[in-house]
């Protein structure tokens, strides 16, 4: 360990659940360490193991009992926006039925929205996950729909995000009504080409109402040929060929996952493709919800994310994720804790967030709990005592 002066090193100890997610360095598949200690130093994990064999650090947190876990990955999230549709949400829990029509709403106030206001309220979600243990954020456009507001969106989200994704192809906007087609070549190619330099992924709405198979397959081979990554909006109202592109194109992620039929299960599972399940959209739109554990079964790999954004999802909450995970979808508690950690770094593709062996970033989350089941057991209940994100604490009670 370091011994300058300067605090380069922090040690957590007396912790009595330490959530690895590495299974041969603890019990079971969330590789559970007990009476624990973690040693964070120049931004990443450096030591684990018994809390009475922890050495020396620059400063200390003393967990007194509580459970540590990594840091959540939020995989999924629409966060450059402006404006809200509270209206909306109170319109579909007094029966009217979601269609994602309100997305273009959300895209007018955006495109009338200074830089500045959407650099602020990109900072204030960032903010408030930060607050509630979430370590890395995917952020979309996809509320802008031109060139100039699609770039300006990117250009804004890779100042403060983890993972930025291009989102052209999010709705059809009212310039090209009745030309989805005529859309999604301009978004495969003039807006692609100014909107590849600020992302990493390409995304697009497979889904009745927006784009179907060939529209979708256009955006995408285009987007992998200028050097982004696919995922996809999947099978979210319908079955649909969303699922099956995104695994024959090898996405990283197949995302919603609501509406499957057995061979989307089957490819899924035959495949490195992640099924990112959203269930704060059901929640909010009343859809039915996902089924985790018929996807699990079948040996796919899932991760949850928030899919926070102003109209069907408007919650930034990894916690309550969880819980409508193990209550309505079938998962139990370690399995909705891993797949809103390490389940999410799959969906990213990442190695170095997810999980808390040594070497991996320290994204570190202590509950004020004693056991990661408590963030199913107590929902709604805050339960954030501190976090860190690459060794720095951006929330909770600071070090001794």
């Amino acid at each position: 360990m370091s011994t300058s002066s300067s605090t380069t090193s922090t040690v957590i100890t007396n912790i009595g659940e330490l959530v690895t997610n590495e299974p041969g360095a603890g019990e079971g598949a969330l590789g559970i360490l007990r009476d624990a200690a973690l040693v964070i130093e120049e931004g990443v994990v450096a030591w684990t193991g018994p809390a009475s064999d922890a050495p020396a650090a620059d400063t200390a947190f003393d967990a007194a009992g509580r459970a540590v876990l990594p840091g959540f990955v939020d995989s999924h999230a629409h966060l450059v926006f402006a404006g809200e549709r509270a209206e909306e949400f109170a319109a579909r829990m007094s029966g009217e039925k979601y269609t994602g029509g309100g997305i273009r709403r959300t895209v007018e106030r955006t495109r009338g929205a200074s830089d500045d206001a959407l650099r602020a309220n990109l900072r204030r979600l960032l903010d408030e996950m930060a607050r509630q243990g979430t370590t890395t954020v995917e952020c979309k456009s996809g509320y802008g729909l031109t060139v100039e507001q699609e770039e300006r969106a990117l250009r804004i989200a890779a100042e403060q995000a983890d993972e930025v994704t291009f989102l052209g192809a999010h709705v059809v906007p009212v310039e090209y009504d009745g030309d989805a087609s005529g859309y999604a070549r301009h978004v495969a190619t003039d807006m692609l080409a100014a909107c590849a330099p600020y992302a990493r992924w390409i995304d697009v709405f497979c889904e009745r109402g927006a784009f179907d198979g060939d529209q979708a397959r256009e955006v995408l081979e285009a987007g992998i040929a200028a050097g982004l990554a696919p995922r996809v909006h999947a099978n979210q109202l319908t079955e649909g060929p969303g699922v099956r592109l995104a695994v024959e194109l090898d996405a990283a992620s197949a995302d919603h996952c609501t509406f499957l039929s057995d061979a989307d299960v089957d490819a899924l599972a035959s495949s490195r493709t992640v099924a990112t399940l959203l269930p704060g959209v059901e929640f909010s739109t009343r859809q039915p919800y996902p089924d985790a554990r018929r996807l699990l079964d079948a040996g796919a790999t899932v991760a949850l994310a928030c899919d926070c954004n102003p109209g069907s999802c408007y919650s930034s909450s990894m916690a309550f994720c969880i819980a409508v995970a193990v209550r309505d979808m079938g998962m139990t508690p370690a399995e909705a804790v891993w797949s809103a950690t390490a389940g999410g770094a799959r969906a990213l593709r990442r190695t170095d967030v997810g999980h808390l062996a040594v070497g991996a970033r320290a994204d570190v989350l202590a509950l004020d709990a004693a056991s990661h089941i408590h963030l199913a057991y107590r929902p709604g209940v805050p339960q954030v005592a501190a976090v860190w994100k690459a060794g720095v604490q951006v929330a909770g009670a600071q070090v001794a």
